[in-house]
């Protein structure tokens, strides 16, 4: 009996073995191709730019009342005579009204071909502030002046809107004016107020001027008087009080949020 289930056992092993159960090793598997639709969406993520982290509007504040702000592509001069930083090429130059010290465009180095110029011709015409659409920005002209060399039928101010991005306020030369209380409606992210006193409002009537407008951050210039190698004074600009007040040097950039 011993002997038949011996070879039984012996016949089994022997089956086993020929038809590869030994064997446990799986058989290797095809690897997985990817679908048409995963392979284009990997060939367009490859192509996709990386989101810059460049800032879309930088200012820069050149010295006195000259600005330039950069916006994207889009380069804008601000009353240009003091300073630095006039070789990007414009694309607009506003000018609030006919001084010296605020109308030198000549100190542009380059202006495209598409290059508009605003003065306070364009801005006020028959007593009406105008508003342009520029499409990457909207200007519209304030009230700006005053009884002793800057009549408001000859100097503006300005508001600048950028598309989905800040707004903008530069006084221009003035004192206090009516349509100032009126301007908090348009809720301004930064705005410039001249301070020197001479034939303007000084930073005591500025800093009155900035409670009336409102603006997130408010900020003193033209704090001296017309002098293109020294177009800023501190202690005047520390005069000037406002909630949320940011001193600018000459040659310094902001980043507008």
């Amino acid at each position: 009996m011993k002997r038949i289930l011996f070879s039984v056992l012996a016949v089994s092993v022997f089956l086993l073995s020929a038809c590869g159960v030994r064997n446990s090793q799986p058989l290797p598997s095809a690897s997985p191709q990817p679908s048409p639709l995963a392979q284009k969406k990997e060939e367009l993520a490859a192509t996709v730019e990386p989101v810059s982290d460049e800032p879309s509007v930088v200012l820069l504040y050149q010295g006195h009342a000259s600005l330039r702000i950069t916006a994207g592509d889009h380069v804008i001069y601000i009353d240009p005579y003091a300073g630095s930083g006039y070789d990007s090429p414009a694309d607009l130059i506003l000018i609030t009204h006919g001084h010296y010290d605020h109308n030198n465009p000549d100190l542009i180095q380059q202006k495209k071909d598409s290059c508009r110029t605003i003065t306070w011709t364009d801005a006020l015409q028959d007593g009406t502030h105008q508003s342009f659409d520029l499409g990457y920005v909207v200007i519209d002209s304030v009230e700006a002046g005053n009884n002793v060399n800057h009549s408001t039928a000859e100097c503006v101010g300005y508001v600048l809107r950028f598309a989905d991005g800040p707004s903008v306020y530069v006084s221009g030369d003035t004192s206090k004016t009516d349509e100032m209380a009126s301007l908090k409606e348009k809720k301004i992210d930064y705005a410039f107020f001249c301070c020197d006193g001479v034939y303007n409002m000084n930073a005591e009537e500025a800093s009155e001027c900035a409670a009336l407008v409102q603006a997130e951050v408010s900020i003193p210039y033209h704090v001296s008087p017309a002098d293109p190698a020294n177009s800023f004074d501190m202690e005047t600009a520390e005069r000037f009080q406002a909630e949320g007040r940011r001193i600018l040097k000459p040659g310094e950039e902001l980043v507008l949020k």
